[in-house]
């Protein structure tokens, strides 16, 4: 019953603070001092969702960039995180502080620095150089993760699938992943949303002519329409909320892969 009550009080915590969103996305007006707006309409939706927008276009293409990002940072990522948490070397705290030096150091300041070098390489308003300059913030969240994972990975039983004649793919699949896929998911969760929330790397790099959901968001802002702002805002959320509730039932699962690692 308390864990059931808690539960339903970090849901309330967690989407209380969207209450104002919701309401800005029907008002047409809300003047101090109004508890509610005097006048509520669906116009801000209508535009949202209309061609001429390209709210819903935008919404797409982030998507695709935040998933094309997410898939690319989990390949490069749970190698490097089983790397530094399996084992140690000579020069693995100098090594850690490079993968966190992009979280650190300002994310305006790595935009312009890139800039420059994404220029020379004609990755600039182009797709594709968005896709890369997302793996500079999203990269250490995975590495970081999937290091902490491995740290306390047993490696026993890839030793005994090895020792009955599976192969180094076998191993990965029916073994190694099953026991990392908790941990897995959360980088992946993370680096989605990091990437999908991405402004400045976004508009430097993409020039403006990719236009992502988060640009769209800071435009009507800035222009003082806060009930497409709601909309936006919300429309920018709903991903993350939807990934996050289908990935739920597998997070807390970990001890039942360990299991399964355990009887391949």
């Amino acid at each position: 019953m308390r864990r059931t009550l808690a539960g339903w009080v970090l849901i309330l915590w967690l989407l209380l603070p969207l209450l104002p969103l919701a309401i800005w996305s029907f008002a047409r007006g809300w003047r101090f001092p109004d508890v509610l707006p005097q006048v509520w309409t669906t116009d801000a939706w209508a535009i949202a969702f209309s061609q001429r927008a390209g709210v819903i276009e935008s919404l797409g293409l982030t998507a695709l960039i935040a998933a094309a990002v997410t898939l690319a940072a989990l390949i490069i990522g749970v190698p490097a995180g089983r790397v530094l948490g399996l084992h140690e070397f000579r020069g693995k705290r100098a090594v850690q502080v490079l993968i966190l030096a992009p979280i650190i150091v300002p994310g305006l300041a790595v935009a312009m620095g890139l800039h420059g070098v994404f220029s020379r390489l004609g990755l600039t308003n182009t797709l594709a150089g968005v896709m890369l300059v997302h793996l500079v913030p999203t990269l250490p969240y995975v590495i970081l993760v999937m290091a902490g994972i491995f740290a306390n990975h047993e490696t026993a039983h890839e030793e005994q699938a090895r020792s009955l004649g599976a192969t180094g793919a076998q191993v990965f699949r029916h073994v190694t992943l099953p026991a990392i896929l908790p941990g897995v998911m959360v980088a992946g969760l993370f680096c989605f949303l990091v990437s999908f929330s991405q402004y400045a790397l976004t508009l430097l790099i993409g020039g403006g002519r990719v236009i992502t959901l988060p640009l769209l968001l800071f435009s009507s802002a800035s222009a003082g329409r806060n009930d497409l702002t709601g909309a936006i805002a919300l429309l920018t959320i709903l991903p993350g909320l939807v990934i996050l509730l289908l990935t739920a039932r597998h997070l807390t699962g970990r001890n039942r892969a360990i299991t399964m690692a355990g009887q391949a």
